[in-house]
């Protein structure tokens, strides 16, 4: 079997979660978190890009999404509710497949809230990577994670 397409009578409603893939998929999930959050303190976010398509990313979610404010906090509910899973189903299958294709764009991750405040239990949102992509190249541009490395070199003085 392969990995990359269930057998045709999968029925993932009723699929058993398997606990050691959890804990390996959690175990990713976390260490892509501290990846990130360890090179936000090392360079300024307005100087990072996160892949060799921010241009892209960034012009096409300003599009599909023109009343986002990276500086506001994400209504989890609103982001998550009927009408905003199909916008994000939508804007997220443009990197599928061809030659705007960002690796690993379905895979999981943490997002957080506001970008006012580091990753907590409470600050943080579940989303898949393209949502991760498009919202922290928006706040990067905005210049809202260079706290994060003022904050860290601010310690070193």
């Amino acid at each position: 079997m392969s990995l990359s397409q269930a057998p045709a009578n999968f029925d993932a409603e009723n699929a058993d979660n398997f606990e050691d893939i959890e804990k390996q998929f959690a175990v990713k999930v976390v260490q892509h978190m501290e990846t990130y959050w360890n090179i936000l303190e090392r360079v300024p976010g307005s100087k990072l890009r996160l892949t060799k398509f921010d241009d892209d990313i960034y012009a096409h979610f300003k599009n599909e999404f023109p009343d986002f404010d990276p500086a506001a906090t994400i209504n989890e509910d609103e982001m998550k509710s009927k009408e905003g899973k199909e916008k994000w189903r939508k804007f997220i299958g443009e990197y599928e497949k061809g030659e705007k294709k960002v690796e690993d764009y379905n895979f999981g991750t943490m997002l957080r809230a506001s970008p006012k405040t580091e990753y907590g239990e409470k600050e943080t949102i579940f989303a898949v990577r393209m949502q991760f992509y498009a919202i922290e190249i928006a706040r990067n541009r905005a210049g809202l994670n260079d706290w994060i490395y003022e904050q860290a070199h601010q310690q070193e003085k």
